[in-house]
This record gives C-alpha cells, sequence and structure tokens, in this order.
C-alpha cells in the first residue's frame, strides 16, 4: 500500500501489545516505552504529513496468539470505518505472533489502503522493500494453509474409504445419524427416490420427469441442522432432479474427488437402474436437442426479466434448415417448464432492433439527451455511495467468516472434533468466503466505472 502525497495529512495509530499484567500498574511501563518510540518516530516523519492519534490502542495482558483483544479490534474497527492511514508498532511480534493471523491483518490494512510500520526492524508496507518482506511473509502463508487443506484432505479420504458420510446436508432419501457419522434410510423418502429414477426412464426428459414430480407435490429434502434450524424442501427443477439421479449415494457408494468406494450405508437403487439412468442422461446431452447455448452475447442479455415472474431472460437459439433462430426466454421456464412460468420466448432480432431504435430516438433529442445525463449522474454518484457501503459489508463479512475457517480447521486437530460437523460448516463457510470475494471484485469493479 502507498501512502497518500505528503501535502495531506497521514493518520497513524499506535498499536503496543504486552502478554502479561505484570508490571503493567507502573508508572512508566512497557507499553509506555513502545509508544513513547513509535510517537518519536511519527515525529521523525512530520515533514512527511505524519500525525500520531489521540485514541490509545493498548492491549496489556494479552497473548499475540490469536487476534482476540479489545484494543486490537478497536483498532480494525476504526480501520474500517475509514480513520486511519497508518499503523505503528515497536515490533511486528507486537500485532500478532502468528503468520496467519499477521497475513489476515495485512490483507485487510491493503483493502482499507492502510499502511503498516515496524519501528524498530524497518519494516514499512509504504516502501518497496517493506512490500518485498511481505510478499516472503504471504508466500510461507500461503504454504502453511496448503499443508493444513492437504491435512484435512488426507483426513477426508481416509473417512470415505471407510465408507463413512463426512459432511454436508442428508440427501433425499437418508436421515443423518450425527453421532455415528452415517446415512440412515428413510423408507417413505426411498419409495420416492426410486420413483423418480423410474419416472425418468418413462418420461426421457428431465423436465418432463421435474413436472410430473412437482405436479405429485414432492419436494427436496427437509432436515434439520445440528443447531436446530429448519431447512425446507424445494420443488424441483432439472439441475435438482438431475444432482439425484446422478448421485452415487443410491446406490451404496461414497466418493472423495476421482475416487468411488463402498459406503457404509445401504443402497437404494438396483446398480443396473442407475445404470440406465446415466446411460439416458448422457445419451439427452449427446443429443443436443432442439435448443443452444450461444456462444454470442445477446444484446439484452441480463437486462431484460420475465414480466410474469420477474426472472432474467436468458439467451439461446435454434436451428431449423441450417438456419439460425435467436430467442430470449425466461430461466423459470427453461429450468422449471411451463407450470411455473408460461411466458413464450421472443424473438431476439425484433426486441433488440425496438431497444436500439429507441435508444437512437434519445439520442435525437437534445432536451432528453441533458435529462438522461443529468439523471445518469445523480444516479451514479447515489450508486457509488451504496457500493462503498456493500463493500464494507463484505469486507466485515469476509474477515469474520476467514476467522471461523482459523477456528474450524483448529478444530480438525482436536481428536474430540467431529469431521462430519466440521467440514460440513468449513464448506459452509468457504462457499461463503468465494462468494464475498466475488461480490469484492464485483463491486471494485463497478467502483473503477
Amino acid at each position: 500500500m502507498r501512502l497518500p502525497a505528503p501535502t495531506e495529512t497521514i493518520r497513524c495509530a499506535i498499536y503496543t501489545r504486552k502478554s502479561t499484567t505484570e508490571g503493567l500498574d507502573s508508572d512508566f511501563n512497557t507499553l509506555d516505552a513502545q509508544r513513547e518510540a513509535c510517537e518519536a518516530y511519527i515525529l521523525s516523519q512530520r515533514a512527511e504529513g505524519w500525525l500520531a492519534s489521540e485514541t490509545l490502542y493498548d492491549d496489556g495482558g494479552f497473548t499475540g496468539g490469536n487476534t482476540g483483544r479489545p484494543a486490537l479490534q478497536a483498532l480494525l474497527s476504526d480501520i474500517q470505518s475509514g480513520q486511519i492511514d497508518c499503523v505503528v508498532v515497536y515490533k511486528v511480534d507486537r500485532l500478532s505472533r502468528s503468520l496467519l493471523d499477521f497475513v489476515k491483518l495485512m490483507e485487510v490494512f491493503d483493502q482499507h489502503e492502510v499502511a503498516f510500520v515496524s519501528v524498530t526492524q524497518q519494516f514499512n508496507t509504504a516502501t518497496s522493500m517493506g512490500r518485498l518482506v511481505l510478499n516472503v511473509l504471504l508466500s510461507f502463508a500461503q504454504f502453511e494453509r496448503e499443508i493444513i487443506s492437504e491435512r484435512t484432505s488426507d483426513k477426508m479420504c481416509a473417512a470415505r474409504r471407510k465408507g463413512k458420510w463426512v459432511g454436508g446436508p442428508p440427501v433425499l432419501g437418508y436421515d443423518l445419524d450425527r453421532e455415528r457419522k452415517r446415512l440412515i434410510l428413510d423408507p417413505n423418502e426411498a419409495k420416492i427416490v426410486r420413483e423418480l429414477f423410474d419416472l425418468y426412464l418413462k418420461k426421457e426428459s428431465m423436465l418432463k420427469a421435474a413436472r410430473e414430480v412437482n405436479r405429485r407435490g414432492w419436494k427436496t429434502k427437509s432436515w434439520v441442522t445440528k443447531n436446530g434450524k429448519v431447512r425446507k424442501g424445494r420443488p424441483f427443477d432439472k439441475a435438482r432432479l438431475q444432482r439425484i439421479l446422478s448421485d452415487i449415494t443410491y446406490i451404496g457408494k461414497v466418493r472423495h474427488k476421482d475416487q468411488i468406494f463402498p459406503g457404509e450405508h445401504s443402497g437404494i437403487v438396483d446398480q443396473s437402474v442407475f445404470r440406465q439412468v446415466q446411460t439416458l442422461i448422457e445419451k439427452n446431452r449427446n443429443a443436443g436437442g432442439k435448443v443452444y447455448r450461444n456462444p454470442h452475447a445477446g444484446l439484452l442479455k441480463r437486462l431484460l426479466r420475465c414480466g410474469n415472474c420477474g426472472a432474467a431472460m436468458g439467451h439461446t437459439y435454434t436451428k431449423k434448415r441450417n438456419k439460425l433462430y435467436r430467442y430470449y426466454l425466461c430461466t423459470t421456464r427453461q429450468k422449471r417448464g411451463d407450470q411455473a412460468c408460461n411466458t413464450a420466448r421472443l424473438p431476439a432480432q425484433n426486441i433488440e432492433d425496438f431497444v436500439v431504435e429507441m435508444i437512437k430516438q434519445i439520442g435525437s433529442d437534445p432536451a432528453m439527451m441533458e435529462r438522461a445525463f443529468t439523471e445518469t449522474v445523480k444516479h451514479r454518484d447515489s450508486r457509488r455511495a451504496e457500493l462503498r457501503q456493500e463493500r464494507r459489508q463484505l469486507l466485515e463479512r469476509q474477515r469474520k467468516t476467514k476467522a471461523k475457517i482459523e477456528r474450524l480447521v483448529a478444530m480438525i486437530d482436536s481428536s474430540d472434533a467431529s469431521l462430519s460437523t466440521v467440514r460440513e460448516h468449513l464448506n459452509k463457510a468457504e462457499h461463503i468466503v468465494s462468494q464475498t470475494e466475488r461480490g469484492l471484485a464485483d463491486v471494485q469493479e463497478k467502483l473503477k466505472q
């Protein structure tokens, strides 16, 4: 991170820490000595606009092995609210003794454009040398994360080899025995699962089978989390039905990456029926059908919305006698059939020509152009404020979720930890981090526009 121009005031927060409470009640203690050294360094940078904050961030009697420290949390809160430009410490280990925690803190600092300085170790992320040292530390932290990931994966693979259920919500047809980490057959749901396989073989169409399933009122698995939250089942669409029909759990198997092992649980579907279904799925996939994915993005893709259900209109095309016809199609209807939404598909060329013509009319009217420009600027400024708020919320969510992942990884190393339960929460947390990172990238891209 590069500091602001020298003409600007650089607001510096001094952070101090001592592991024990010994001597803290004296007139001049270790925290005072650390702060004095930091203040002297900031004073030496006065010509560059450095100014020490009056707020004290002192953690006396707190270990540097974790981030659960009141003054550190107050510091992070002030960073996220934009009150700090630079964090100054006496030594790096005053901020953290954990490499992973230190890297996480550096990520927060970088996201909020906050520099970090250690006055006794010539460590300053506002300089090229400081950034080089930081990159070395980041590399070691990444190595440590990969080792943890490999260890977790090895444990998962060992459990799969034994046929155990190692995490995730239970699937339709089974209940979860959390104590023994096993799937227990649910006779009533198992009957529905067999019907799903037979129905697909009879209809020979995923969409037609999904329509019939919804007509009968069947839904996906309803279950209760360990925390007592009820997850209700959902109506079927093509994707949900295909996930069930392709799941090797139903033939008494478990999977780890590309390896398949016999499971501890009983199968529901005969292997011959399962093979027939996979063959039919592959046949329908290769047949191509009449609707294709368009390799060229539609002009109004992601802009058009279905007037009936509000879903996005997807861009597809058909081929007849080697001629291509483009359409916009409601994604709800595409996934769940005309019973879910009966909006007809729209000829793409007609609606695109109409929109282009309307834009031309606006462009030929100076008064209308002026109004459109004014409204656009007003909307842009309002949107930017919303995006900055959204970015702050996403960063906070990311920080909390990453902290949760670190705790979950630590639990995996504990002999008392339930692997399936930890893995379930870990999968959810990793999914949230992935979503948050995509959201941050999207917000950042929009702010650049």
